[in-house]
Order: structure tokens, then sequence, then C-alpha cells
């Protein structure tokens, strides 16, 4: 009885999701789903984010750059005329082996100093895309083709293919948080919640703290690499934005309003900025709304815009509101 209520919720978000596909094309605006299969591959960025910032305590801002890095490899692999088949495992496989590359020597730091770290991290993948030809410079890659799956199905943007790629994406979401969900009320999720409120501590109980801030680092680089190579065969190319630090200030916004260590939060507003933004909701200020969004939220409400449900909104840290009577 435990067990099914766990999944019930999951069984409710697919139901959602298929409420979502029949409304919209039962109302002539399915074109709403292309945006929502996006917007469903950038949550999964969001949802690895989550594992490694909300139960791990490590703050990361390099998350653009493993995206970028599984969509350029998927990228180049498609257009040189190499099989395309490989594009997305071999995508997986390039950022989770530079995501361990990477995270054996930044993980020893800690708090504001990690944080630069994987920051210098994006900069560094947005210099080396900008300036080398085989990524297209400023121009990025276009003309990649769809990746073919089973029975003339295919990941792509084209409209025929629509609804298909609308179930895709968002079963891929649903496995993603189901492992997810797993994982964190796992023993690995305990140990996990564990470094984050205090590594020395976790260390004398004998976790291995060092080989699960990894691992959680490299299965956060999975989530986006997978996402950054899935979608560009959706669109069908990849622009050096992809890579930009607002990308992964993005990603810590969405996780920071949906909560550290709440992964249906997370999912919830992602998916629903994303969507927003990808309409062209913010118009100029898109980048503007989603900093100010950290801004808001890093002062009104560390744990999650839906903490402000149960507690209302409370006086911005570092001020302490004022007793009942008091001057």
């Amino acid at each position: 009885m435990r067990a099914y209520a766990r999944e019930l919720p999951l069984l409710l978000l697919a139901g959602l999701v298929v409420g979502a596909q029949v409304s919209l094309s039962a109302l002539k605006v399915d074109f709403y789903l292309t945006q929502l299969t996006m917007a469903a591959w950038y949550s999964l960025v969001a949802l690895g984010l989550c594992l490694l910032m909300g139960y791990a305590g490590q703050v990361s801002m390099g998350q653009a750059g493993f995206f970028a890095i599984g969509g350029y490899t998927a990228a180049v692999i498609s257009t040189t005329g190499m099989s395309s088949w490989l594009s997305i495992p071999a995508g997986v496989f390039v950022t989770a082996a530079v995501s361990f590359l990477v995270g054996i020597p930044v993980l020893r730091l800690k708090g504001h100093y990690l944080a630069m770290a994987t920051l210098a991290f994006g900069f560094i993948v947005s210099r080396i895309i900008v300036g080398m030809a085989i990524f297209g410079q400023a121009d990025g890659i276009s003309d990649v083709p769809p990746y073919p799956l089973i029975a003339g199905l295919a990941i792509t943007g084209k409209r025929p293919q629509r609804v298909e790629n609308f179930y895709l994406a968002w079963g891929v979401v649903i496995v993603g948080l189901m492992l997810a969900l797993n994982l964190v009320r796992s023993r690995t999720g305990r140990a996990l919640r564990a470094i984050r409120g205090n590594e020395e501590a976790a260390a004398a109980a004998g976790i291995d703290v060092g080989r699960y801030k990894l691992a959680v680092f490299v299965l956060s680089a999975v989530y986006a690499g997978f996402a950054g190579a899935c979608l560009t065969h959706f669109n069908a190319g990849i622009g050096p934005g992809e890579a930009g630090i607002m990308k992964s200030v993005r990603s810590v916004a969405l996780v920071a309003a949906g909560g550290m260590a709440n992964l249906w939060g997370t999912l919830t507003v992602s998916v629903v900025l994303t969507f927003l933004s990808l309409r062209g909701a913010f118009g100029l200020f898109d980048d503007a709304v989603f900093g100010g969004i950290l801004v808001a939220i890093m002062l009104f409400a560390p744990d999650g815009v839906f903490s402000l449900l149960r507690h209302g909104i409370p006086s911005p840290r570092g001020f302490p509101r004022r007793a009942k009577g008091g001057r």
C-alpha cells in the first residue's frame, strides 16, 4: 500500500500529461506542445541540479556547460557523417567523462569557492565553443538530423511528429523523476543528506564523502548532457547561447524557486517558467526576470515558493521581524 502511494503522484503526472495533450489538440492549439516539449527537456537539467544542490549541498554554476557538451557532441557526430545512432550515447558519455575529470579537483572546494570554480568551467566551455570551427563558432551548428528511434519514430521538432515527441519527452522526464525519487529515498539519499548537513560528521560516521559527492556531480551532469543531446536533435541545431552563464543562473534560480530539496517543486517551477520564457512572456527582460527570481527567493523564500503556502511571506534574511507591540 505504501509503495502504491509513492507511485500515485507519478501516475497523476502521467495523467496530467495526457490531459494536456488531448485538451490542446481538441482546442486546435497544439502548437503549444512544442514549447511544452522543450520545457520538459530543460526540466531534466533542473532535476539533476536539484539532486546536486538540494540533497548533496554542492552549489554548481556549470550546468549549462554540461548541457552544451552533450548537445554539441551530438551535433558534431550527427553532421559529420558518423552514425546518428551514436550521437546521444556519445553526448552522454562525453558529458559523464568531462564531469568526472572536472569533479575530482573542484569538489575539494566548498561553498562559494565551489560555485566560482564551476562558474569558471562554464566560461571555459563557452569560450571553447566560440573559438573552434568544428563547433561552428558564433553561428553554432545547424541542420542536425532527427535522432532515429524505432518504427519510424524520431526525436525531431517537425510538425508530423509533434505529439509523439511530446509524449517521448515527458516519458523521459517521468522516468528521470522516478529515478531521482528512488535515489533520495535510498541509503544513498540518506548519505547525501548527511553530507549536506555536515561533511565532517558524515565522514566520521563512515560515509565516503568524496565518492558520493563525485557520483552525484556526475549524475547531475548526465541529466544535463542527455537533455542537451535530445534537445539539439529536437531543435535541429544548437548555438553558443546554450553554454552562456545566464543558462546556469536560470537552472539555479529554478531549483531555488522550487525548493532546494524538492524534486516535485523544482519540476513544477521549471516547466511553468521555462514555458513562459519560451513563449516570450518576459520579452527583452527574460534574463532579468530569472535573476530577479533568484534574488527574491534567497531573501523571502529560501525553502522555495511552495513554502509560502505553509508559512506566508517571511521577513527578508538579515532583517528580523519586529516583535508585536514593539516600536
